[in-house]
């Protein structure tokens, strides 16, 4: 008797905590596309004060992810993972809500950014072109054709493996640390800074409700670190680098996140920014007025190549998340799929083809944030409320990194908060302060569209009909089968 097994395909343990970190370094260029409309809405310093107290919050939320990372070194999907995992027990949907939200908010980094990239381009280099066409709701200039282009480099780069996909975000994380640097002290050094810049113009644009506002837009940038956790089972020991990337990222982004604002706003001002119509040309004007005309255009090549690096992040973490909601049966099976490269090729691709639409769909980058935040936002609450269920329901499970109590009242602080967040920006004061009710409107359908899959892969495709609880292990050596079963042993004679 010959048995011949047909092996299905994992991925590959080929990161360690250090290259997980550098994926993190993709986090200044989600601050630099919302950076500009916060200035021109807050002012100066308060946008300076606002990023800093949303990264703060981010790495509060990045310590607690620290440990349900380690709790489950072998899943795909980041913090939607954590999410699903704590709330299956008392309803199941929980899961598609929380990872559809989070991979929308992430995947939607490509449109954003394709568009920075464009618009930066075109401002240094082909300010003298306008031409642009339009029809059916979708537009086409030259800023969205350059996006476009970027949006297809950083696919091909990641279809081909994580290994490609992490040298590149050596090289543009590299390039991209030059220009943060140089808006984060040089200023200082130069004379450019100045105090007379900084202008806080909260109380009179709308107070603790405008504020609040924008704490919520600025979760979708200033948590992003917490993507490092979404790659714990391709590093090379889980238990350990996944917890050392998820604190280093941190660290880093609270650097740049506090600094990076005050530098550019203190060399600007707020009408300089606020006056520019794109919010993105206007770096052009900073790198111009601290280090010249000449040095200004490498400093945008090297921003530019920066944010094609949170393009990359982007497309990892979102595909990730993707595929690792498909294998816990919650949307449907050909997501959960590797290719030869052993990377979730048909997630990058889905994710890519949705780019291509609200690049070409929407108006601006930050109304793109603002159509992804709900979701996002969502799935930290769910997230954060699981740490405090899985310590409830699952006292025994290992823990390899396990925080003090009194980070419990912490975590209930920070689903607080952000509920408050949601509450606030996503639906009382969208149209006031935000970029419009039909924004928030838009992540609510995609939440609809994942319980439509849900509900398609367990009556169609699996046939085993919807549970709003599932049962759940207490130890993971009790964990259940998985959804769909391991294909058959072929046996021949």
């Amino acid at each position: 008797m010959a048995t011949a097994v047909v092996e299905e395909r994992q991925l590959l343990k080929a990161m360690t905590w250090w290259d997980g970190f550098v994926v993190a370094l993709a986090n200044p260029g989600f601050l630099i596309a919302a950076l500009g409309a916060s200035i021109g809405a807050l002012g100066t310093t308060g946008a300076f004060v606002l990023w800093t107290v949303s990264v703060l919050l981010g790495a509060l939320q990045n310590n607690i992810y620290a440990e349900l990372a380690t709790m489950f070194p072998t899943k795909s999907g980041g913090i939607a993972l954590f999410a699903h995992e704590a709330w299956r027990k008392y309803f199941s949907f929980v899961g598609p809500i929380a990872t559809f939200g989070y991979w929308f908010a992430w995947s939607s980094v490509l449109a954003i950014n394709g568009l920075v990239v464009g618009t930066l381009v075109q401002s240094e280099w082909f300010s003298g072109s306008a031409w642009a066409h339009s029809g059916a709701g979708f537009d086409l200039n030259l800023a969205i054709l350059l996006g476009i282009i970027a949006i297809l480099l950083v696919w091909l780069f990641n279809i081909f493996g994580v290994r490609p996909a992490v040298w590149f975000g050596y090289v543009t994380g590299g390039l991209l640390l030059i220009p943060a640097f140089v808006l984060m002290f040089l200023p200082y050094l130069t004379g450019d800074w100045s105090s007379d810049n900084m202008q806080w113009s909260i109380g009179s644009g709308g107070g603790l409700a405008l504020a609040l506002t924008w704490l919520y837009f600025m979760g979708w940038s200033a948590y992003g670190f917490e993507a490092v956790a979404a790659f714990a089972p391709e590093y090379h020991s889980p238990e350990t680098d996944t917890p050392k990337a998820l604190r280093a990222s941190a660290a880093f982004s609270v650097l740049v996140y506090a600094l990076l604002p005050l530098g550019l706003g203190g060399t600007l001002g707020t009408k300089a920014v606020a006056d520019d119509p794109t919010f993105i040309a206007f770096y052009t004007q900073a790198f111009d007025a601290i280090v010249g005309n000449a040095l200004g255009n490498v400093m945008i090549f090297c921003l530019v190549a920066g944010l094609i690096l949170s393009m990359n992040t982007a497309t990892m973490d979102g595909s990730r998340a993707l595929f690792g909601i498909a294998r816990d049966g919650m949307t449907v099976k050909q997501l959960g799929v590797l290719n030869k490269h052993n990377v979730p090729a048909r997630a990058m691709t889905l994710d890519m083809v949705l780019n291509l639409f609200l690049l070409t769909y929407f108006a601006s980058a930050i109304e793109i944030v603002a159509a992804g935040n709900l979701g996002y936002i969502l799935a930290h609450v769910f997230a954060l409320s699981g740490f405090l269920l899985l310590r409830r329901d699952r006292p025994d499970w290992p823990r390899p990194i396990r925080l003090s109590s009194i980070w419990l009242p912490i975590a209930g602080m920070l689903v607080a908060a952000n509920l408050l967040f949601i509450v606030v920006g996503g639906f009382i004061y969208s149209d006031k302060y935000g970029y419009g009710w039909d924004k928030t409107l838009i992540g609510i359908i995609v939440l609809l569209i994942s319980l439509v899959l849900y509900a398609f892969r367990h009556i169609v495709q699996d046939k085993t009909g919807i549970r709003l609880r599932e049962e759940t292990p207490t130890r993971p050596e009790e964990e259940a089968p998985p959804v769909a079963p391991p294909p058959a042993a072929v046996t021949t004679t």
